[in-house]
């Protein structure tokens, strides 16, 4: 049997250990509990706010703190504390005005602890927010409550975000972009990401001696795999996230990509 003292495993929820359905396996379920069980370590790092990603905190029994919002917090769930933060600056507000200004068919969301702000309500935001299982705060951009922003969340259809994408690029804003689906771009705090927490994360909580695995889909994992001591991609992810994975899993997250990699992590494969 492989020795997991020393071993932590952190993955990334949608699209990763999430199936499309949004219903946890039971085969994952029960690789985690095992691995757990035999001293691994194991903890979550998502895009999603606290409340959204709860339920899953909850089925998977996690007693590590988590990352949430794609870096911009490391929350510790047993104590309901603040770790580490990082926030978009005050000009988040007016980039935002001129950003949903600029999109054909805005939707999005302003992330705070205390809730999710929809902000522009289309039928991606709306998909988005039935995604999540929130009752989300539906509001305007300048009624936000201000301060303590972790992410903007952009929602429109897919060659809508590529152009918003692009637009972006041509700006100089003191704040980050990352794709995080085919329908969404999210604005964070100057380098914030998956990655970065992931080193703070390691650092707080004592853990320079362990090997770490990562696993993700989407380019907002891309980071946090490569700080990994080994990333994984799932079979369903982005070829970018291939590309830079130290392992591509023959699995999609709909066909239990993570029991895959717990697998190979006791058969000395990974």
């Amino acid at each position: 049997m492989a020795d997991l003292s020393n071993v932590l495993l952190i993955t990334d929820l949608d699209g990763t250990l999430l199936p499309e359905n949004k219903i946890l396996s039971q085969k994952d379920k029960e690789a985690i509990r095992r691995f757990r069980a035999d001293g691994g370590k194991f903890t979550v790092a998502t895009g999603r706010t606290v409340q959204s990603a709860k339920k899953y905190f909850d089925e998977l029994e996690v007693d590590l703190p988590v990352i949430l919002y794609n870096g911009s917090l490391i929350y510790d769930l047993a104590k309901e504390k603040v770790m580490f933060t990082d926030v978009l600056p005050d000009c988040a507000l007016e980039i935002g005005r001129e950003l949903f200004d600029f999109m054909e068919n805005p939707g999005g969301e302003v992330l705070r602890l205390d809730n999710i702000y929809v902000v522009c309500n289309n039928e991606y935001e709306q998909e988005h927010t039935r995604i999540c299982q929130v009752d989300p705060v539906y509001t305007t951009l300048d009624a936000v409550p201000a301060g303590d922003w972790f992410k903007i969340l952009f929602a429109t259809k897919p060659e809508l975000i590529t152009k918003l994408e692009e637009y972006v690029k041509t700006k100089n804003y003191p704040v980050d972009f990352v794709r995080s689906n085919d329908i969404f771009i999210e604005m964070l705090p100057k380098g914030s990401s998956k990655g970065a927490a992931l080193k703070e994360y390691i650092k707080l909580m004592g853990l320079e001696s362990y090997k770490v695995y990562a696993a993700g889909d989407y380019h907002n994992d891309i980071e946090m795999l490569q700080t990994a001591s080994v990333g994984a991609a799932t079979a369903n992810a982005q070829q970018a996230v291939k590309d830079i994975a130290d392992v591509v899993l023959k699995n999609t997250s709909d066909q239990c990509a993570i029991a895959e990699l717990i697998e190979m992590i006791y058969d000395g494969r990974a």
